[in-house]
């Protein structure tokens, strides 16, 4: 595992009001020239975390060529091969802990999430109470672009089930798109999540709501990739049925304090 932070990290902000945005990646070299830009080029100084997984597309090359541009705001973690969603955004959380940032976000790489939204995630969590804010699909009716009816079902009903089996009213569970106020990374234990893909997602949700957190759902528009290949799999639906049904029968005999 290669480590590539653009130092110095905290160059130009003040330690309260670093926001990192982790974007885990395998095989986008044909979003990543276009993401860095969009989220580099936000007002709010957004620093940026690659979690690159082995691609052999050259999407790691391509940061490391970018980070000179970029200066203290562009950072790459190197994994040598695919080793799943949800211990990509774990070691970012770590990187984001150690280094001090007071907001964390997930991003997809692919444009499926809008980089302007970031600012609103942002401030739902910095000027409007949210401990986790969450970029939702759900909240305000149906807001897909380019997805088949099929999977647009699935995904809503996944929300509900997850509703059903654990009581949490999130519309969209499982959301990928959230920002984290630094104190609910620091409560969760990390080293305790299992999941790796849609279950991860809710797991997070799950576990800040244990917790106590205040949650926030801020209504996104979705668009599906156009570029490169979804990383969707069959597996990851199963583990997510079966993860909600597992994380509700834990959290009867277990306790949550902070």
């Amino acid at each position: 595992m290669s480590i590539h932070p653009s130092i110095p990290i905290l160059e130009g902000q003040k330690q309260a009001e670093l926001a990192l945005v982790i974007v885990p990646t395998y095989n986008e070299i044909e979003n990543i020239y276009d993401l860095v830009g969009a989220v580099m080029a936000l007002q709010e100084g957004f620093h940026l975390l690659i979690i690159d997984d082995g691609s052999p597309d050259g999407t790691a090359d391509a940061i490391l060529k970018m980070q000179p541009q970029y200066k203290g705001r562009l950072h790459i973690i190197e994994r040598p091969s695919k080793m799943g969603l949800g211990t990509a955004y774990i070691r970012g959380f770590t990187f984001a802990l150690e280094h001090e940032y007071a907001y964390i976000f997930e991003m997809d790489a692919d444009f499926s999430h809008d980089p302007n939204d970031l600012p609103r995630l942002l401030a739902a969590c910095r000027d409007q109470g949210a401990d986790l804010a969450i970029g939702s699909r759900y909240v305000t009716g149906v807001n897909v672009v380019n997805w088949p009816m099929s999977r647009v079902l699935m995904s809503y009903f996944a929300s509900r089930y997850v509703a059903a089996v654990t009581g949490m009213q999130i519309r969209d569970s499982t959301a990928g798109f959230k920002c984290y106020r630094r104190i609910v990374l620091e409560t969760i234990p990390l080293s305790d999540i299992r999941f790796v893909g849609y279950a991860f997602q809710i797991e997070m949700k799950f576990k800040a709501w244990m917790y106590g957190f205040t949650i926030s759902e801020v209504p996104i528009i979705f668009t599906d990739r156009t570029k490169g290949q979804s990383k969707m799999s069959g597996h990851i639906v199963k583990e997510a049925i079966l993860g909600v049904l597992e994380l509700k029968i834990e959290s009867l005999f277990s306790t949550y304090r902070r």
